[in-house]
């Protein structure tokens, strides 16, 4: 595999001969139905807006480039949060769920050359950069399936090598994501323990606002 220099002002590439390059992903499209309308990627967390933070964690993680589907607000969203770092892709049919998101963030990565990417949700602010980096350090080729796990649950960061892209998009429908696909090829995938360094839990709800600082 050939080395890929990495670049500290953009994080594009791994920077040693042996690792995949690892793009980031951050499905941030969510309208917040139950939240009263507000796109959950301005919700605020420790004075900083979600999809910050998941930008950031990426980042830190070793992930580059980093892209980031918006849907709801989308315009709103890239006025008020700052994105530098993240390349914003926009989806227009989010409200078909989070698989035409992830459709989305697929195809925007395709020919840029990464040989992987680690996806993260932008509702879930407990998952930071050392899950990040840990689910990264999984996967060897451009094969790779890795799933973080907490207590035995399967959750985010995920990461999928890039020749299993076309198969994951294909299967990719409603807001079921990849877990199709996950599914499909369980015997396949390397599972990482992150409990110990991440708290995977969803902003869905008001009740759930409470968790944000």
């Amino acid at each position: 595999m050939p080395v890929r220099e990495t670049d500290g002002s953009t994080g594009h590439g791994t920077g040693t001969e042996g690792e995949l390059a690892v793009a980031g992903l951050v499905l941030a499209a969510g309208g917040g139905r139950r939240l009263g309308g507000r796109p959950k990627a301005l919700l605020r967390h420790r004075g900083r807006p979600l999809v910050e933070h998941a930008v950031s964690a990426l980042r830190s993680g070793g992930c580059g480039p980093v892209h980031v589907v918006l849907g709801a607000g989308s315009e709103r969203v890239g006025a008020e949060a700052d994105l530098t770092g993240g390349v914003p892709v926009v989806n227009p049919d989010w409200a078909q769920g989070m698989g035409s998101s992830l459709r989305a963030g697929l195809d925007s990565l395709t020919a840029g050359g990464a040989d992987a990417v680690l996806v993260v949700l932008v509702d879930q602010p407990g998952i930071g950069a050392a899950a990040v980096r840990r689910v990264r350090a999984a996967g060897g080729a451009r094969d790779a399936l890795v799933s973080a796990v907490y207590g035995g649950e399967r959750g985010h960061p995920v990461l999928f090598g890039a020749d299993r892209w076309p198969e994951i998009a294909r299967t990719a429908v409603g807001d079921r994501g990849a877990r199709a696909y996950l599914r499909a090829h369980a015997a396949e995938v390397t599972l990482v323990e992150c409990g110990d360094v991440a708290e995977p839990y969803d902003i869905d709800t008001a009740a759930d606002l409470s968790r944000l600082e």
